[in-house]
């Protein structure tokens, strides 16, 4: 029996509904058993000529001063910092993430009984997204999200693997609708693979579901769940930046687990936002299953073939640089301070808002998250980018578009205090296009 017949036929048997969900790569991938599998087995041989590093000669890295110096590191964290990272990244950080994801100071935290999968590291959240993309997707299997949605998810899901992306409004005359992602479903054919990417917060809408929306969307997942094997990606981007009071700041993930034999949630989070992390790429993709700890294996397995055939290994040094944190015993405080910050945006933006006028402009429902997106009039004919390229052009001010009429602000960038006079520049910009006198 081959190396990929042995994992798969664990799976086939330990975990059915997700080896039956597993896209045709998926059931090809595996870790071959070449240098990175050879080098674990030796770990800990006194003389180990396995992997191609430079060391001392007993096993710890050689960085050179001017880069080692940087960091007030002992030597296992150097060797951490400057070796190849394993596969699935460093375990006391998949470890640490794992309690950081159940103990994080909001109500998405989860209960101690919730099953869910050691975190796997990976190079990033759109990393993490991929992995889900290859794993369960391929040509033909259907993708469910609303519109409008973040590009690089069509880059992702679609381009790549050529997956089948159906999409509905995400809003119905400016008020969410849980049910948008049902609607989808309940017109494909029953039996087949669908997955579904839930965003939220969102980019690029900035909004979270109520209580009562949170309950629709979780109990319309559970029910379409029944006639397919149903991925759901909790894109966990913006975890924890909920402003609005009682709004839930929980993650769908953690609410989805157990909850139909069918229903495969799989969390994306990571330090990009939740840390302020940006360049450190350094993310987590997190399965919501109780599996044996051989089917646990089989799957990881799986991942760490796909890394090996993409990336070679997470990137090491961001890992560290993360664990310092998570081991500080200061990283609530600190990641509290982010969100204060964000919030403080949040009010700032909103009377601004309130302002605008209605023939011009119109924000969509927002409450937490980066991101305030205005919807054109679209009786003013006006075409996104035109707006964008006038605004760099005459008001000195940058914003996103999305068309077919959407301007995306992200408030995340802009002071407090500015925003007030961003979104009057951005109101007067479109005045100007749409031919009506300033000031009026």
């Amino acid at each position: 029996m081959s190396g990929v017949e042995e994992i798969n036929g664990i799976l086939e048997k330990e975990a059915p509904i997700l080896f039956r969900a597993l896209s045709p790569l998926g059931r090809e991938v595996y870790f071959p058993p070449d240098i990175p599998f050879q080098a674990n087995e030796a770990k800990g041989t006194s003389l180990n000529g396995t992997i191609g590093v430079f060391t001392d000669g007993a096993g710890n890295a050689l960085p050179l001063h001017t880069m080692s110096e940087i960091f007030d590191l002992d030597r296992d964290d150097i060797n951490n910092a400057f070796l190849y990272s394993p596969m699935l990244g460093l375990p006391e950080l998949r470890s640490a993430w794992r309690t950081w994801q159940r103990t994080d100071q909001s109500d998405q935290a989860p209960g101690p009984g919730l099953a869910s999968s050691l975190p796997i590291v990976t190079h990033g959240l759109t990393h993490g997204l991929g992995l889900c993309a290859d794993l369960f997707g391929g040509p033909g299997t259907v993708l469910a999200l609303t519109t409008p949605f973040w590009g690089n998810y069509r880059q992702i899901f679609a381009m790549r693997t050529g997956m089948a992306v159906k999409t509905a409004p995400a809003y119905q005359n400016r008020v969410f609708d849980p049910l948008a992602i049902a609607g989808i479903l309940a017109g494909l054919p029953a039996g087949e693979t669908a997955m579904v990417l839930l965003n939220f917060p969102s980019n690029p809408g900035g909004y979270s579901p109520t209580a009562a929306e949170f309950e629709q969307l979780r109990q319309s997942l559970v029910e379409a769940a029944a006639a397919r094997p149903l991925v759901v990606v909790c894109d966990d981007a913006y975890g924890g930046l909920v402003f609005a009071p009682g709004v839930p700041n929980r993650s769908m993930f953690w609410s989805l687990i157990g909850q139909h034999p069918n229903l495969i949630p799989i969390k994306i989070d990571g330090a990009t936002k939740e840390f302020a992390f940006f360049g450190g790429r350094v993310g987590f993709l997190t399965i919501g299953l109780e599996l044996t700890p051989t089917a646990a294996k089989a799957i990881e397995n799986k991942v760490s073939g796909l890394v090996r055939a993409t990336l070679g290994s997470p990137t090491a040094m961001s890992q560290v640089v993360l664990l310092q944190a998570l081991r500080s015993g200061r990283a609530t405080a600190e990641v509290e301070e982010v969100r204060a910050i964000a919030a403080e945006r949040y009010e700032a933006v909103k009377p601004a808002l309130a302002e605008l006028d209605p023939e011009l402009l119109l924000p969509l429902p927002f409450n937490s998250g980066f991101f305030v997106m205005l919807e054109l009039n679209p009786a003013l004919g006006l075409e996104p980018h035109d707006v964008r390229r006038h605004l760099i052009a005459n008001h000195d001010t940058g914003i996103v578009a999305s068309p077919p009429n959407y301007l995306r602000l992200a408030i995340c960038s802009v002071a407090a205090e500015d925003l007030p006079e961003m979104v009057r520049r951005i109101e007067r910009g479109v005045r100007e296009l749409a031919g009506k006198n300033v000031g009026v």
